[in-house]
């Protein structure tokens, strides 16, 4: 629900019928989603009645049931100004040439998002999400703790936007220093919170946004408060209005130089709330705000009501979100805040370009669409941007997790960095890799420092941000103190709640040891990040020469799976096998590969 002096449009979410549910026949689906072959004039023509008949603002849609619509229909309708009539212009319809196989992820979703927001008809089956129930909110303690002195403080005004689970208003301040100032107060009627997860939802957004507020690119938090009937979220006013408006107002697109600007802000409270072990779960063009209407005002990421604490070690299996905006890795029920970073992907890709990066007139087709297909570079304006904004975007949108950039090293990446005073904050990858490497074997610790080795100095750039943050001591080395004192210096309540301190814990080993530079880039270096470039293979085969020079040597089968934690077992004597020269010995290329990701014996069954 976007807190904004504008007023609420109406949902341009398309709508999905029980007939646009994924076919469940093993029988391929047809080259497009169920109504690709339609008139697209005859869908907008729709779009807009429905539009105009629709009595209440901001209306759900069946599957994604939250508070903000997405750009969809204003992007590309015949009246928008990011559409071009101008044939091979870039275009959001896009047909794909390869059936998708059945089963969609999409076709459980349906039940579970309604029913965390207690929506399920009485004999509709569902999914069950553990806590919550849906007796329309009978027997449910919907007391908060906060105070109940809203209407002493504060004078509501008038309505600026609504959502399915509540609305925003202008509010003044009654009396005091600050009588008269203008402030925003989300109202959530309790009457809504018919489930134990939606009360849980509220509890937690005034938790995480009382922990985080502060930054300069999030929303200030005030207050909460409560009554009989609702809830009261006191927060700053912005009048600037949405980045989607502001995206239509400049013709459907960013030029490079202004697509950065607003992307490093987005970058930054990104980072910051994924340090604190918050991941967003929403994030979208609606839920980031300009505070002023001038034109260089400062962007603040709004709307917390699907956020989590998340653990560094721990996954998230519970589907939220908006359709165009979700994260493959969501739709498979396993994520963590690298589902944050691809919405900031899907993000810069419509700020360059003014068209979706996946595209259905469905939900579900948008879902296959996610988990399916690759967005195109191809079409205009595509080949007159830079490489590096193409591979910027591309490194967001890395369908594996593993493989995409995390908010801190996207603020690092040339397209972003070569522009900006970038200030880096800390990123746990740093540490969950660090904690990876002080358990691996001493052969793949000489590999991975052969790796490091080969580095450029555009890649050895985040690692340098990062161990400056740590404050090395006069002989340039770091120690588990180190570490400490750097998250102490940004730590707020929340990570308290991620149990950020308890994963630190886990780097007992560095306590009676220290790290210099060269082994801190051993240690944190992503193989998989590495994995995706281009330059990969040169990479590889840069070090492995460096390896053989230095590290390798002759090594039998049995002591190779000795080395790296693996019992006797016929499957994986077989794999490693081909692990080993059999001219001298000594490690294999490929061994020296599969030796850089770490292996398991699980792993290596699921190989042979």
């Amino acid at each position: 629900m976007g807190i904004c002096s504008s007023k609420p449009k109406p949902s341009p979410e398309p709508n999905l019928h029980s007939s646009d549910e994924p076919n469940n026949n093993p029988t391929p689906a047809n080259n497009t989603d169920e109504n690709a072959n339609k008139n697209p004039d005859d869908f907008e023509e729709k779009t807009k009645k429905k539009e105009q008949n629709s009595a209440e603002a901001g209306k759900k849609t069946p599957f994604f049931a939250f508070y903000s619509p997405s750009p969809a229909h204003y992007l590309f309708s015949k009246k928008s100004p990011a559409r071009s009539p101008a044939p091979g212009s870039g275009t959001p319809r896009r047909f794909f040439k390869k059936p998708f196989p059945p089963p969609s992820p999409a076709k459980h979703i349906k039940a579970l998002l309604l029913r965390r927001h207690g929506s399920v008809k009485p004999n509709e089956a569902a999914i069950p999400e553990g806590k919550e129930v849906s007796d329309a909110g009978s027997g449910l303690d919907k007391s908060f703790g906060f105070s109940k002195k809203f209407y002493e403080k504060y004078e509501l005004g008038e309505e600026v936007g609504r959502g399915h689970f509540g609305y925003t208003c202008r509010a003044n301040f009654k009396k005091g220093e600050l009588k008269g100032q203008e402030v925003a107060v989300k109202v959530i009627p309790k009457a809504k919170m018919t489930t134990a997860i939606a009360i849980e939802d509220v509890r937690k957004e005034v938790k995480i946004l009382r922990a985080l507020t502060g930054h300069n690119n999030l929303i200030q938090f005030y207050d909460a408060f409560e009554d009989h009937d609702n809830v009261y979220v006191v927060m700053e006013l912005c009048e600037g209005g949405e980045l989607l408006d502001k995206i239509l107002s400049r013709g459907g697109k960013y030029t490079e130089d202004d697509a950065k600007i607003v992307m490093m802000q987005i970058l930054n409270v990104v980072a910051f709330c994924h340090l604190q072990g918050v991941v967003h779960r929403d994030l979208k063009p609606e839920n980031f705000l300009f505070t002023s209407k001038e034109e260089n005002s400062p962007l603040k990421a709004i709307d917390f009501g699907l956020s989590d604490f998340v653990k560094p070690d721990e996954r998230l299996n519970d589907i939220v979100g908006s359709a165009y905006y979700v994260a493959p890795e969501v739709l498979h029920r396993a994520y963590s805040t690298e589902a944050d970073v691809w919405s900031v992907g899907v993000i810069s890709y419509i700020l360059l370009c003014g068209s979706r990066p996946f595209w259905a007139r469905t939900e579900s087709g948008i879902f296959r669409a996610v988990v399916k297909t690759e967005p195109t570079y191809e079409e205009q304006p595509w080949p007159s941007l830079s490489s590096e904004a193409k591979d910027f975007v591309k490194r967001l949108l890395n369908k594996d997790p593993r493989k995409r950039m995390t908010a801190a090293q996207a603020m690092c990446h040339p397209w972003i960095k070569n522009t900006n005073d970038v200030k880096v904050p800390l990123d746990i990858l740093v540490f969950k890799l660090m904690k990876a490497y002080m358990r691996s074997s001493p052969l793949r610790k000489a590999a991975l420092r052969a790796l490091s080795k080969t580095l450029t100095v555009d890649e050895l750039f985040y690692l340098k941000e990062q161990f400056t943050l740590l404050e090395p001591s006069k002989n340039g080395t770091i120690s588990l103190d180190n570490i400490k004192a750097a998250f102490k210096k940004h730590a707020t309540d929340a990570m308290n709640e991620s149990r950020i301190y308890d994963f630190l814990a886990s780097l007992n080993a560095l306590q009676y040891r220290r790290m210099d530079f060269e082994e801190f880039c051993a240690a944190a270096l992503s193989v998989h990040q590495l994995e995706s470039v281009d330059r990969w293979e040169q990479h590889a085969r840069c070090a492995y020469e460096l390896f053989d020079k230095d590290g390798n040597r002759t090594i039998m089968i049995e002591e190779l799976a000795s080395e790296l934690g693996l019992g006797p077992s016929v499957t994986v004597h077989a794999v490693l096998h081909d692990w080993i020269r059999h001219s001298d010995g000594k490690l294999s290329f490929l061994g020296f590969v599969k030796l850089l990701h770490g292996v398991s014996s699980r792993s290596l069954t699921k190989v042979h």
